[in-house]
């Protein structure tokens, strides 16, 4: 029986022994962040994962806008724009002030730019 490219690509990746380095493991165990960081860190990136928000963040790079601008320039309903804006302030990516009746929204601290180039650096390679 002959085996798929699949097949053999996938017989490349794994070892053709059973070998435990118990060293390692146990090196490595002792620098894993704790289970709770490592899934608040998993929810963040779901945020990173919608063009949307990606687009929204794109903008704010730039300049401090308003729920109006921000939905003229994406094409997309104020209502739209709202929600993805309530999920980047839920996880602290985004900033927002009033003046009188119109709020804007900022980035919330470089670490959002360095997060994002990082993933674009990534991408570009």
């Amino acid at each position: 029986m002959h085996k798929s490219h699949e097949e053999l690509a996938a017989a490349n990746e794994c070892c053709e022994i059973t070998c435990i380095h118990e060293d390692i493991i146990k090196e490595v165990k002792t620098k894993l962040p704790e289970e709770e960081t490592l899934y608040d860190l998993a929810e963040l990136f779901k945020v990173f994962g919608d063009s949307t928000r990606i687009k929204i963040l794109c903008a704010l790079f730039e300049s401090e806008m308003c729920v109006c601008d921000i939905a003229t320039l994406l094409n997309m309903t104020q209502s739209a724009i709202s929600h993805q804006l309530r999920v980047l302030k839920t996880n602290k990516l985004v900033n927002n002030r009033k003046v009188g009746k119109i709020v804007y929204y900022s980035l919330a601290d470089e670490h959002v730019k360095r997060i994002f180039d990082q993933g674009l650096a990534h991408i570009i390679e």
